[in-house]
């Protein structure tokens, strides 16, 4: 996982939650656990891995490494910046994206249940 957006913690929190939610019936039952539980983990959270890091490579490659590679200071802001900026809408999609991600994932009540 890139250092941008420091999100890979938010990630490693969701995974675990994901985790915790479709392991722990699973582990309750007697008997060996079902390599489909596992898969299942797997599936749920690969979409917003893929995501998260893509969009990192993204960033890297058409932000960092670009302002990086230039000589002096840009004279403007990059166009993904200057859209984010100006339309009101838009502005969330990144504090959004950082901090709760592409897919968050919630401690089921079963979970809650199970704790007490």
């Amino acid at each position: 996982m890139s250092p941008i957006g420091g999100v890979g913690i938010n990630l490693a929190i969701q995974d675990a939650v994901a985790a915790a939610n479709l392991l722990a019936p699973a582990l309750r039952r007697p008997g060996p656990l079902d390599d489909g539980v596992l898969e299942a983990v797997q599936r749920r959270r690969t979409f917003p891995t893929v995501m998260t890091q893509g969009l990192q490579v993204l960033i890297q490659r058409r932000g960092v490494s670009t302002v990086l590679r230039l000589k002096a200071p840009p004279k403007r802001a990059p166009l993904i910046v200057r859209i984010l900026s100006n339309i009101p809408g838009f502005r969330r999609i990144p504090a959004y994206i950082v901090g709760i991600g592409f897919r968050p994932e919630h401690v089921t009540e079963y979970i809650r249940r199970c704790g007490q």
